[in-house]
């Protein structure tokens, strides 16, 4: 076969090095000579331009189908890291509370030590002023008095003398005892406060990892197919709020909100466009109960961190019963929660990679409605 000469000019040796003009002469000649068949001689072909590049196949678009699949994958993921979620929230609200009970212990171990200090000045003042008595008991020095005044005086003197030393002595156990079980409940709270930190470890370790997964799972789709996912994802809601809707679930819900539940709807509509992130409590972006107990506390109320717990610890209403500022809870792990606006719709914060945003109510599995506002 005949090399060419764009061949040959952009041909590479083992050494790495390009052939001079001379050198790639002196090989077309060998070339032809070595592939002449007997005494003729072939011209060489003429320079072909070098090969075009296979096209990149377009990627075939996935079915809908298909892409349903891939939506509730994802979906099952965020609501696994919302699980994972809500553990954090939780052990970190556990870790506040504890960290804030260690800083008060130490406060009472300081001031037990500085009282029992006190004390312990006291008994030895009244040592002293024992031995400087010669050692004597009170009874014995009072018995030996001349003067009876002096000694009435002397036994009222001693009697307080008496009932002074014992609550001293009291005291004085009182506070050994106090500090010691200040240091055994101190003790413990670290004990819990390092379990906490542990928990909320593993917790975001599985939080970054399923968020992690749903990415990389929505980052092999084409810009096409992600719109379409997006797509999806809306109509599966509509389709839920509609059924919800259907069933007759509005008919009876008609309550007004409260002053402090107007309060409550109103910061939490005013957060509308902020990102969703994990853990967060605002200003700038929230996670679902990050939302809902940020908007609670805005309206006067504190209520508790997590979803579960807000679940667990808030009172239960019927839904027919239902009015803006109530929550929503979703989901039969207490997972997600949303806060009622009214005329169907939540306020919420759905997952990462979306904002704030208004829902159907019903657009998700709803476990139950609990009211912060008795």
């Amino acid at each position: 076969m005949l090399l060419t000469v764009n061949q040959l000019w952009g041909w590479q040796g083992v050494t790495g090095k390009r052939y001079s003009t001379a050198a790639t002469v002196a090989l077309i000649c060998a070339a032809v000579v070595v592939t002449a068949p007997g005494a003729a001689y072939a011209s060489p072909p003429p320079p072909s331009s070098p090969a075009e590049p296979t096209p990149r196949p377009e990627p075939t678009p996935r079915s809908d189908e298909s892409l349903e699949r891939v939506r509730k994958e994802i979906e099952q993921l965020y609501h696994d890291a919302g699980v994972a979620t809500d553990a954090y929230n939780a052990a970190e609200e556990k870790a506040d509370k504890q960290s804030e009970r260690i800083v008060k212990l130490a406060k009472d171990i300081a001031e037990g030590q500085a009282r029992l200090k006190k004390l312990k000045a006291r008994a030895g003042a009244a040592a002293r002023a024992q031995y400087r008595g010669g050692g004597m008991p009170d009874e014995a020095q009072l018995m030996l008095s001349d003067d009876p005044r002096q000694f009435l005086d002397g036994a009222g003197r001693m009697r307080q003398g008496e009932k002074a030393t014992k609550g001293m002595l009291t005291e004085l156990k009182r506070t050994q005892e106090d500090l010691r079980l200040y240091a055994e409940d101190a003790t413990a709270r670290w004990k819990k406060l390092e379990a906490n930190r542990k928990a909320k470890a593993a917790s975001k370790k599985k939080i970054k990892k399923k968020i992690a997964d749903a990415e990389k799972l929505e980052s092999r789709l084409e810009k096409e197919e992600r719109e379409r996912l997006r797509e999806l994802e809306e109509e599966a809601a509509l389709k839920k709020q509609s059924a919800w809707v259907s069933s007759g679930a509005l008919k009876d819900i008609g309550g007004k909100a409260t002053s402090e539940g107007q309060k409550a709807v109103a910061f939490a509509t005013a957060q509308i466009g902020k990102p969703y992130v994990w853990g967060a409590e605002g200003p700038g972006s929230y996670d679902c109960s990050g939302l809902t107990s940020k908007a609670w506390a805005a309206a006067g109320r504190g209520i508790p961190r997590t979803s579960q717990e807000q679940w667990k610890q808030l009172p239960h209403i019927d839904m027919k019963n239902m009015r803006p500022g109530d929550l929503i809870i979703y989901h039969a792990d207490a997972s997600h929660v949303g806060m009622y606006v009214g005329n169907g719709a939540i306020v919420h914060a759905p997952r990462p990679g979306r904002d704030v945003t208004i829902a159907g109510a019903g657009s998700m599995r709803i476990l139950g409605v609990v009211r912060p506002d008795k």
